[in-house]
């Protein structure tokens, strides 16, 4: 934390403008041998930048913001400078060469904006999500961490946690004294918040998180060979993703295809056709690894004509274009005709509906999986404290408020910290 970094934190060169940004105690007097004279906090002056020799490398917009009100809270320069790779390469060049001045490791201007108290953990995760989002889900659910909506919950949590621990401490040092009686009524009363903070928590961490809109939507097609899969993946994903042949067991590994629809990721898979026996060593691999992905579905879209694996599997009517399969048989959600568009979209409609159902409400707090199992880690440490010992009551609101200030990143570790922004890009 020492070091002065730097960095192009307007994306990678060639560009009409590149913007390099300057962070750290030295900040100031580093822009200033390039720059010359500075301008004022927070205005903006076109300045010669030159060279430790005084050869001229660019004319650049430069601005000045004193920590620590900064995105980073630290002493802050930005350098405006023409996006060209030689100018670029050319002013991060003079920067590298003074002393106590480095380049940035990537997400480290963030990571010094949490360490320095300027956003926290659940807003830098929100960031992360945001640079990261490629669906317009995905896009909303990262700006409402990233405004701090996961936070104000946790922090709501903590104060209150804080606010029944003061009451509960308040009758263990004060007993002896009138205004504040340790009596089965007031314990009680403090007994009675506990569970109303560890049913609201538990309520807003019960809607799916928000991992599933980044991963993806997993539609997993199975069924025995030549039940129509990789005719009905090729449908979905509009492409040939798959080969199709009427010689049974075509599809002997899983292929997977990528589709964005109405603002939702989804991953479907064709997997090998479930053969009830086989001498083939590769055949019973695929057919392996197909059960592998049945199990991992999200979304199983079943194609066989005897019932499903899964009470939840969405059980179609494959090849129904053939003759002797036009009509639906009993238990079938839809069926599926290559030479009917209208089929396939209905299939998409029920995939659509199912999906909306495993998927956050937009007006949910987006959590993260790991978020919802310290929400329901402090949930339980709150359910735990007995109603007539205030002690342990304590100790369990204790135990709450430590889960929920872990994601708020009161003691986030090293290496946590180091996966987190080792995803951000140079200059983030």
């Amino acid at each position: 934390m020492t070091d002065t970094i730097f960095a192009v934190s307007s994306g990678q060169p060639p560009a009409a403008i590149a913007v390099i940004r300057v962070s750290g105690r030295a900040a100031f007097a580093v822009a200033e041998r390039l720059a010359g004279n500075l301008p004022s906090m927070r205005e903006a002056r076109v300045r010669r930048l030159r060279a430790a020799d005084g050869a001229l490398l660019d004319s650049a917009l430069v601005l000045r913001f004193p920590g620590p009100a900064t995105a980073t809270g630290e002493d802050l320069v930005e350098l405006h400078c023409h996006g060209g790779r030689a100018v670029v390469a050319a002013v991060e060049a003079a920067l590298a060469q003074q002393p106590g001045v480095r380049r940035a490791e990537p997400g480290e201007f963030t990571r010094r904006a949490l360490l320095h108290g300027r956003i926290d953990l659940a807003e830098a995760e929100g960031l992360a999500d945001l640079l990261e989002a490629q669906t317009e889900r995905q896009r909303r659910a990262a700006i409402g961490a990233v405004e701090g909506r996961v936070s104000q919950a946790l922090r709501g949590w903590m104060e209150r946690s804080a606010t029944l621990s003061a009451a509960i401490e308040a009758m263990l040092d004060f007993a002896e004294e009138d205004d504040v009686p340790l009596d089965e009524g007031a314990v009680a009363h403090v007994r009675d918040g506990i569970d109303a903070l560890a049913q609201e928590i538990r309520a807003a961490v019960a809607q799916p998180p928000v991992d599933r809109l980044h991963d993806g939507i997993r539609v997993v097609l199975a069924g025995p060979p030549n039940s129509g899969k990789s005719t009905l993946l090729n449908l979905l994903v509009e492409r040939e993703a798959a080969i199709v042949s009427p010689i049974a067991g075509t599809t002997r590994d899983r292929i997977e295809a990528s589709v964005v629809r109405a603002g939702i990721a989804y991953i479907l898979t064709d997997t090998a056709g479930l053969a009830e026996d086989t001498d083939d060593v590769i055949e019973a691999i695929g057919i392996t690894r197909a059960q592998e992905a049945m199990a991992q579905a999200d979304i199983l879209l079943w194609m066989a004509d005897a019932p499903p694996p899964r009470a939840d599997a969405l059980w179609l009517h494959g090849r129904a274009d053939l003759p002797g399969r036009g009509a639906i048989p009993a238990g079938r959600r839809l069926a599926v005709r290559r030479d009917d568009p209208a089929s396939v979209e209905a299939v998409w409609r029920l995939i659509a509906e199912t999906a909306a159902r495993l998927l956050p409400r937009d007006d949910a707090i987006g959590f993260k999986r790991h978020q919802q199992a310290r929400c329901l880690r402090a949930a339980d440490a709150l359910a735990a404290a007995p109603r007539s010992d205030p002690l342990l009551m304590a100790e369990e609101l204790r135990v709450a408020r430590s889960a929920l200030a872990d994601l708020l990143g009161v003691s986030a570790t090293e290496t946590m910290l180091d996966a987190l922004f080792g995803r951000f890009c140079l200059g983030k």
